[in-house]
């Protein structure tokens, strides 16, 4: 049983899929000034924003999409979040399919430290980007991003760093991202770059499992509290880098932050 009120959304030559659950494995490697490296396991959804999964009522305390959880937290819905933020930038998608990658509330609480939008105009052709990044103050950023136009650009895209995320690195560097749109297997990837070399590296890895009450029931007892969890997992490294000398860099009294979450 899925719960997509529409299945499968014909958008000019492309078809958006039906939401899906990933199976996920995401590796952080950080190389200097110290090595640190770490893997954790959790489930990220992928959903078409115009049509949002339908859950059953006893289900629904496991994944809820709220749009005070986007952008700046006060619009009417995700979608609407959104468009407001590309208007803001000069873009509109007149309607054109957006997929979602991200995690679902678990329980009332949602942790995304990236989610990903990708922005189609109604023939189905890549427009741009939408890369949203949380830190663990409760701010967030986004970094729109547009591919150049060349073979293979469209996955791949260069964007300065403007954000503070990590206490461990200053609002400096060169974010170089690779982002394709999910299918049957997710492969992210995200390097910050200073001038001296490549200073840290987050992939993303998973498979893709139909958005069924069994699977999210799976999912959800392998992966109890997965966001939370996520959150929890950035602190404890957090700490354990603290404890090996690495020095901290002020958070920034203001940052570009486009919303704050509840």
């Amino acid at each position: 049983m899925t719960w997509i009120r529409q299945p499968a959304v014909r958008t000019g030559t492309a078809e958006a899929p039906a939401a899906s659950l990933y199976e996920c494995v995401i590796a952080h490697v950080r190389t200097t000034p110290l090595r640190h490296s770490f893997r954790h396991r959790t489930y990220l959804w992928c959903v078409d924003l115009d049509h949002l999964p339908v859950l059953p009522r006893p289900l629904r305390p496991l994944a809820r999409f709220d749009a005070r959880d986007h952008f700046t937290g006060d619009a009417s819905s995700i979608r609407a979040g959104l468009d407001d933020h590309l208007a803001g930038r000069g873009i509109d998608l007149d309607g054109g399919r957006v997929t979602m990658l991200a995690h679902a509330r678990v329980f009332g609480f949602v942790f995304n430290p990236l989610t990903v939008f990708w922005c189609h105009d109604p023939s189905g052709a890549l427009v741009c980007v939408v890369a949203e990044v949380h830190n663990t103050y409760g701010q967030r950023h986004c970094y729109l991003l547009r591919p150049d136009g060349t073979d293979g650009a469209a996955s791949e895209f260069q964007a300065d760093k403007e954000f503070h995320v990590s206490p461990f690195f200053a609002v400096e560097g060169r974010y170089r991202m690779r982002l394709p749109l999910p299918g049957d297997r997710l492969r992210l990837a995200v390097h910050l770059e200073h001038e001296e070399g490549r200073a840290f590296t987050a992939v993303v890895r998973g498979r893709r499992r139909p958005a069924t009450a069994a699977a999210l029931l799976s999912a959800a007892v392998r992966r109890p509290w997965s966001t939370t969890a996520v959150w929890f997992g950035i602190r404890r490294h957090g700490i354990a880098l603290l404890l090996r000398g690495l020095p901290v860099h002020p958070r920034p009294r203001s940052t570009p932050q486009e919303g704050t979450p509840s």
